[in-house]
């Protein structure tokens, strides 16, 4: 069995971390949560858990990949782009869940979306294969602006 390279292994690592710190700051027994009128649209619960598995698979390998293929320079501000990414990934769950603010999150969830769509062209620029593997990611991270933005909604109402 071949060793994965340092770069995985770094990749992996942080994904692995974001997804700790993520997971830590989500509650979704909580009666604030369950109170809250969320629309039709939002996917049942389990299904997060399972495309948040899959993407953080795909965001691991992506930025593997990217780095993989950058130059010192490069890799410098993709690092750079790729770890903002990963904060704003897990601090969603902490301005929705754990702050209860869903205004802010929506907010997050918009800046994260848009960092998920940089985050694709900067991938696809060093690696064509690493920006097509971020395209589910940044669809879900539009669609979780979306939804975020509907329970804002709801919770003004």
């Amino acid at each position: 069995m071949r060793r994965p390279s340092p770069t995985t292994l770094a990749t992996s690592t942080a994904v692995v971390a974001t997804a700790v710190v993520g997971t830590a700051g989500t509650d979704v027994t909580s009666r604030w949560y369950r109170e809250l009128d969320k629309p039709p649209w939002q996917p049942p619960g389990p299904v997060f858990g399972i495309a948040w598995s899959g993407l953080y698979v795909l965001l691991a390998t992506a930025g593997a990949r990217a780095l993989g293929s950058a130059g010192p320079r490069e890799r410098r501000s993709y690092g750079r782009a790729y770890a903002a990414n990963l904060v704003l990934n897990a601090g969603w769950t902490w301005a929705f869940f754990r702050l209860r603010r869903p205004p802010l999150a929506t907010a997050e969830a918009l800046v994260l979306a848009a960092s998920t769509a940089d985050l694709a062209r900067r991938s696809g620029r060093l690696d064509p294969a690493a920006g097509r593997l971020l395209v589910p990611y940044a669809a879900w991270t539009a669609f979780a602006a979306a939804l975020s933005a509907e329970i804002a909604r709801r919770a003004r109402g």
